[in-house]
């Protein structure tokens, strides 16, 4: 009985192991992750800008438009997260992200869902 189980534990292990390195080499090198969100209160308007390297290699030369000014990071490593606040008067429709190793994203700002009771809504 005992013999049995620790054979069942040992190919669970094995499974998850196999699955966490396949999902490792799956990762494509140069990856980054972009999450623009925009927020409108009554009185001002709550934005920020969340860059994640989902890659397996650090992202170089990572340049930010936010439509009036421009904002340069010289490297994100793998897994590192950085937030931005865009400048005021912003372009808040979209921004665009460009860096080395082809890495060229246009994307829309998001709006969170209005609770009610929560601030803002």
């Amino acid at each position: 009985m005992n013999f049995i189980l620790i054979c069942i534990a040992g190919s669970i292990f094995l499974s998850f192991i196999s699955y966490l390195v396949i999902q490792y080499y799956q990762r494509p090198d140069y990856s980054l992750g972009v999450d623009a969100m925009r927020e409108d209160q009554s009185l001002f308007v709550n934005s920020r800008i969340i860059l994640t390297n989902v890659g397996k290699q650090p992202i170089t030369h990572v340049v930010v438009y936010y439509g009036i000014k421009n904002e340069t990071i010289q490297t994100i490593n793998p897994g590192e997260k950085i937030s931005l606040s865009p400048p005021e008067g912003s372009n808040l429709n979209f921004v665009r992200i460009i860096a080395d190793n082809g890495i060229n994203i246009t994307t829309g700002y998001r709006t969170p869902i209005k609770m009610p009771g929560m601030m803002g809504s």
